[in-house]
C-alpha cells in the first residue's frame, strides 16, 4: 500500500489500488416492508461504504414493492461485493447496477434526475435578476411573496448544483433535494 494512503477502517481500502474508484448508481427491488431500508443501509455503514444519494418509493403497489436508488462510489471490486452482500438480503428481489446496464446498452450514464425546491429572498434587482435565471434554468416558481420565492427545478445533478450555486449571491436560504431517480433507456425493465 503507499505510504500516503492509511486505511480508515472503509472498504474502500480492500480492493486493489490499480482500479479506479467511479460513481455507480443501483437500483434495488424489494418488499415495502418495515426494516427492510434500514437493512439495506445498514449494509452500507456496516461495510464503510458511503451513500451519495438515496431514494426509496413504492413503484409497485399491487405487490407491494418498492425501488431503492443508491448512487455510492468505489472500485469496480468494492461495487460488485455491493452488490453481491445486496442480493443477499432476504426481502430484496433484484439489484442491478444501472450504471454497468447502460453501459452495456451503449450509453455512458443511465437516465438520471432530481428534484429540488430553492428557497431564495430578495428584493430589487437581486429579485429580478433570480426570476430571470430561473427561467433560463426552467425552474418554476411554487410559492412567492413580496419577500422570497421557491423554485421547483428538476434536472440533471449538475444542472441542479450550478443554479443553487448561481442562487447564493442572490439570497439562497434553503435548499431541499429529493436524490436521484434513476432507469435506463431502452424498452426493458429493470
Amino acid at each position: 500500500m503507499n505510504a500516503h494512503l492509511q486505511p480508515t477502517g472503509s472498504a474502500y481500502f480492500i480492493s486493489k489500488e490499480t482500479q479506479t474508484v467511479e460513481s455507480h448508481t443501483l437500483s434495488v427491488l424489494v418488499d415495502n416492508e418495515p426494516g427492510v431500508l434500514a437493512r439495506v443501509i445498514g449494509l452500507f455503514s456496516g461495510r464503510g461504504y458511503n451513500i451519495e444519494s438515496l431514494t426509496v418509493s413504492e413503484t409497485e403497489h399491487q405487490a407491494h414493492l418498492s425501488r431503492i436508488t443508491i448512487v455510492t462510489r468505489g472500485t469496480p471490486h468494492v461495487l460488485e461485493q455491493i452488490k453481491a452482500q445486496l442480493e443477499r438480503i432476504v426481502p430484496v428481489h433484484r439489484v442491478v447496477d444501472l450504471t454497468v446496464r447502460a453501459r452495456d446498452l451503449g450509453h455512458e450514464r443511465p437516465l438520471e434526475r432530481e428534484l429540488a425546491l430553492v428557497k431564495v429572498s430578495g428584493v430589487g434587482e437581486s429579485r429580478v435578476e433570480a426570476l430571470r435565471l430561473a427561467d433560463a434554468f426552467r425552474a418554476n416558481v411554487i410559492d412567492a411573496n413580496i419577500e422570497h420565492f421557491v423554485f421547483e427545478i428538476t434536472g440533471k445533478v449538475s444542472k441542479i448544483d450550478q443554479f443553487i450555486a448561481i442562487m447564493k449571491p442572490l439570497g439562497l436560504i434553503e435548499v431541499c433535494r429529493t436524490g436521484i431517480a434513476a432507469m435506463n433507456r431502452g424498452p426493458q425493465g429493470m
